[in-house]
C-alpha cells in the first residue's frame, strides 16, 4: 500500500507484527521491547495521533522542539531525549524527559545528575557508545566506558538503565547486526563488572530495528516507519494554528 493511505495505527499493527516475529526468530517475549516513537520534526498533529494509536512513549532530538511541542500534546505521554544533549540545556531536558538516551561523556552524566539533585527527581539515562569507531558520530569510545560506569557509580541522583548506540547506516539491515551483537556483549561484561543495573539496550532504527530485537534491543527508535517521510526541518511552536508567530 502507499505511504498516505495507511495510517499511523495501521503503521503501528504492522511494526507490532514485525517486533513479534524478530521476538519468535530469537526466543524472547515480545512485551520486553519497548517502542519509541521519534516525532522530530513532526508536529502535535501527528504526536496526538500517535498517541490514539496506543504509542505512550515519543523521542526528540532537539530540547527547543520538544519544549515548544510538549504542551501541545497529549499530557499522558511520556517523552524521552534521544539526540546529542549540551551541557548548557541540561536543566531543560531534565524538566522534559522521562529518559535520556544519549549521555556521551563523564561530563555530561555529571552535569545531569547536579540537575535531576536540583529538580528533585533521579533521572534514568543510557550511555551512548560508539561502537563503529566513526568520527562523525557521538558516543563513548568503548575504552573509556568502564572508567564512565565506575564514576556512575557514586551519583546520586541518576539511574543508569542501559546502553545506546547507532549502527553505520547501510540499505542492508543484516550490516548493522555486528554493531547490535557488539553493544550487546559490552553491556554483559560491563554489567558484571560495575555496579550499574544496565538492563535496557536503546538501538535499532526504522531501517534495521528487527535485526536490533534479534540481537537484545529492549528499545527500538521507531521515526518514518510510523510518522513516514520527514519534513526536512524541526517543528517550532510558530508552525502550530493560531501562534501568534512566537517561537524559542
Amino acid at each position: 500500500m502507499e505511504e498516505s493511505v495507511n495510517s499511523i495505527e495501521e503503521r503501528l499493527e504492522e511494526v507490532d507484527r514485525r517486533i513479534a516475529a524478530a521476538c519468535e526468530r530469537a526466543g524472547r517475549d515480545p512485551a520486553d521491547v519497548s517502542l519509541l516513537a521519534v516525532a522530530k520534526t513532526f508536529g502535535p498533529d501527528a504526536v496526538t495521533e500517535a498517541a490514539a494509536a496506543g504509542i505512550t512513549v515519543i523521542g526528540e532530538n532537539k530540547v527547543q522542539e520538544a519544549a515548544a511541542k510538549i504542551p501541545l500534546c497529549p499530557g499522558h505521554l511520556k517523552w524521552h531525549m534521544i539526540g546529542h544533549l549540551q551541557r548548557n540545556k541540561v536543566c531543560p531536558a531534565v524538566e522534559l524527559f522521562e529518559c535520556i538516551h544519549s549521555v556521551d561523556s563523564l561530563r555530561l552524566l555529571e552535569a545531569i545528575d547536579r540537575a535531576g539533585r536540583e529538580a528533585g527527581r533521579t533521572v534514568p539515562a543510557m550511555l551512548e557508545i560508539n561502537v563503529s569507531g566513526e568520527g562523525s558520530k557521538y558516543g563513548l569510545k568503548p575504552e573509556e566506558t568502564p572508567t564512565v560506569l565506575k564514576a556512575a557509580e557514586g551519583l546520586t541522583s541518576i539511574e543508569g538503565r542501559g546502553l545506546m548506540s547507532m549502527p553505520p547506516f547501510a540499505p542492508e539491515p543484516e550490516s548493522a547486526r555486528p554493531y547490535f551483537r557488539r553493544l550487546r556483549e559490552l553491556r554483559d561484561e560491563w554489567r558484571s563488572q560495575s555496579g550499574v543495573p544496565l538492563e535496557d539496550l536503546s538501538m535499532g532504527m526504522s531501517n534495521d530495528f528487527e535485526v536490533a530485537v534479534e540481537e537484545g534491543a529492549t528499545w527500538v527508535r521507531l521515526g518514518s516507519v510510523l510518522f513516514g517521510t520527514r519534513t526536512g526541518r524541526a517543528w517550532r511552536r510558530q508552525d502550530a494554528p493560531d501562534s501568534g508567530g512566537d517561537d524559542l
